[in-house]
């Protein structure tokens, strides 16, 4: 069979034409990966974003005065992303905001490719502007200054609902929410991922020239 990617860009480019959250979602079903969804309240900040890149994934924690190193390793952090990766946050409480303006136009120079907060975001206008994909819980001003600080990045995190992610992992967001592609498992789920969105379109045509429900998941097994 022939290899439809070799490298990420080429698979990111193949998955920003052809592919959505629900799709590779449903394919992790079928590959018994069934807790890779990010809990549903990380949305876009704007309908039409979509990412798809590495994890960079980042440690936030709650603290109650700045001390001598205000937001922690948030900058360092911030710095060490390399292109294609996805600043990826939790472990804070949800009482102030974990990404904004600045950091999305430093995050674009570094090469990334998205920003994705088990918490709210702020400078909405600043991102929407710049164009950056951000996902959240939603949009809150109130500064993580004085409030929380990063307290390590590149390491495994886990968000509710026990979805782990790894460094290196994809990450793939739309309109409908985040998940997670395990590294070990990226490409059964990306070549199957593909094939069915390839399918679904077929479905389509034939639903649309009257076929029944019954019958088109009947002879092509997709709905």
């Amino acid at each position: 069979m022939k290899k439809l990617w070799k490298t990420d860009a080429e698979l990111f480019t193949l998955a920003r034409r052809e592919l959505f959250t629900a799709v590779v979602g449903d394919v992790m079903d079928k590959l018994n990966l069934r807790r890779q969804f990010l809990p549903p309240q990380i949305q876009p900040l704007a309908p039409d974003m979509f990412t798809i890149g590495r994890a960079m994934p980042v440690l936030q924690a709650d603290f109650f005065d700045e001390g001598d190193k205000p937001f922690g390793l948030m900058m360092e952090a911030l710095d060490d992303l390399k292109p294609n990766e996805i600043y990826v946050c939790t472990g804070g409480s949800h009482r102030y905001a974990l990404w904004g303006e600045l950091m999305s136009l430093r995050a674009t120079k570094t090469g990334a490719v998205g920003a994705i907060l088990d918490g709210y975001s702020r400078d909405t206008k600043g991102i929407l502007e710049q164009g950056f994909p951000c996902f959240s819980r939603g949009r809150y001003a109130q500064d993580q200054g004085p409030r929380g600080k990063v307290v390590d990045f590149r390491s495994a995190i886990e968000m509710e609902g026990g979805i782990r992610i790894a460094p290196g992992d994809i990450l793939l967001g739309d309109i409908d929410g985040v998940c997670v592609v395990p590294r070990k498992a990226e490409r059964a789920v990306f070549a199957a991922a593909i094939e069915k969105a390839r399918g679904e379109k077929t479905v389509r045509q034939a639903i649309e020239a009257g076929m029944t429900a019954q019958a088109a998941f009947k002879k092509f097994g997709i709905l």
